[in-house]
């Protein structure tokens, strides 16, 4: 790897550009920066990664780290990429691929920005870290700022999941539980940003943290042997997910390395699903929903951030924007995980939970190649899904207990 990479931050909106520094926003029009690169003077080619760290940094070129001995690792990125076979049989898709992003090293997609969000700070030479956050997020910039020995603030909604907040906290993270919704912790977070020298990722990094995100289109890519999917199928909370795996396949054909992209579908819940009706209505700005309810709580996000750019990456592409009732998500969560051997959180398999609606509402065909995005483990909310399965057999250690065992097997089997 080269040292150095060349590349700049462009407003989304009047398309300014600016230096890389340390802001988030355009001084012109208060629209948000986004890092572009100078795509002309690399020379990549399919071979050139096959030899690399199965990693995210293996594709460092497109990432914004200027000088790569800031560049630190947890093992993010490179996650699997799962033909399924029987639960595609149960949906009518013939060729169905889940993106596993469960196996992070903190078991949802978030390792990804996490990791070069807090790699920028160390580049910028930040006194500390942090974020707002449903909870993914919490774990993955904790672990990151940990491994990076820099001080963390997580800033939480009240009602994040027990498992979650534990995990973040393990890794010596200071948690603060806002006694509201994301968005007011987000506006909390927020302020803490102006008045400290701490980088909040998903705030004033938000530029370089995104691009975490994208590698997930640079290895999909790759995994199927460099052939682009007919469609991507993504879960949306803030909608920066899907915003920035849709600039990853655009990067890739830039580059001339694929020569199409993906239709992108954006899977909200519906009780919480302000990107999907501002699409289904035809409209050009997100209404927010005052108060989120819903079984995946990870999306729970009222007021999304990158929203608008979601709904114009999911129409340039083609695609569309579904929600599914927590009823879907549940049983979503539970098809996966005994078709598949794949447990995930609600939030992170609503992507799965709406492919039946594209399937019979004719955007997706069952003859084309579909990769769902599952973004988080279902170890982070294990009980969400308690009353979907089967109770366990209790017996006596007798003859008679044996016996039971036997009899139920008989059926199992039969």
């Amino acid at each position: 790897m080269a040292s150095l990479r060349r590349f700049a931050l462009k407003c989304r909106e009047c398309g300014r550009e600016y230096e890389p520094a340390f802001h988030n926003l355009c001084e012109e029009c208060f629209g948000p920066l986004e890092v572009i690169y100078e795509l002309d003077g690399l020379d990549l080619s399919r071979d050139v990664f096959s030899q690399r760290i199965r990693s995210l940094w293996r594709y460092f070129e497109l990432l914004p780290i200027v000088d790569e001995k800031n560049i630190f690792s947890l093992g993010a990125g490179f996650t699997g990429l799962l033909r399924s076979e029987r639960l595609g049989r149960q949906l009518g898709i013939r060729y169905l691929y889940i993106k596993e992003d469960i196996t992070n090293p903190t078991h949802s997609f978030k390792d990804r920005p996490a990791n070069v969000a807090v790699a920028k700070a160390v580049e910028f030479q930040l006194n500390a870290v942090g974020c707002a956050s449903t909870g993914n997020l919490a774990a993955a910039t904790a672990a990151h700022a940990a491994r990076a020995n820099l001080p963390c603030y997580i800033f939480v909604p009240e009602n994040v999941e027990r498992e979650k907040l534990s995990h973040a906290l393990s890794y010596g993270a200071v948690l603060i539980s806002v006694l509201g919704t994301y968005d007011q912790a987000n506006w909390i977070a927020s302020r803490f940003a102006e008045e400290s020298n701490t980088g909040i990722v998903n705030i004033n990094l938000r530029p370089y943290y995104v691009e975490g995100s994208k590698t997930i289109a640079f290895e999909i890519c790759e995994q199927l042997d460099w052939n682009v999917p007919d469609n991507v199928v993504i879960p949306m909370a803030s909608g920066a997910l899907l915003t920035a795996v849709g600039k990853g396949f655009r990067e890739m054909r830039e580059l001339g390395l694929v020569d199409s992209e993906p239709r992108l579908f954006g899977a909200q819940p519906l009780g919480c699903s302000p990107i999907v009706r501002a699409f289904e209505e035809d409209k050009e700005r997100i209404t927010p929903v005052g108060r989120p309810e819903t079984v995946a709580k990870s999306l729970a996000i009222g007021e999304p951030g990158d929203g608008v750019y979601a709904l114009r990456a999911i129409r340039r592409s083609g695609g569309a924007a579904v929600a599914a009732s927590d009823d879907e998500i549940l049983q979503a969560i539970h098809d996966l995980a005994r078709l598949e051997g794949l447990f995930a959180e609600p939030g992170g398999v609503v992507s799965v939970a709406v492919l039946t609606r594209l399937i019979e509402h004719g955007f997706i065909s069952r003859d084309e190649t579909t990769v769902c995005l599952v973004t988080g483990s279902g170890l982070k909310a294990p009980h969400t899904i308690l009353n979907r399965v089967a109770p366990s057999i209790m017996i006596e250690p007798t003859g008679e207990g044996l016996k039971r065992v036997m009899e139920v097997a008989k059926v199992a089997i039969s």
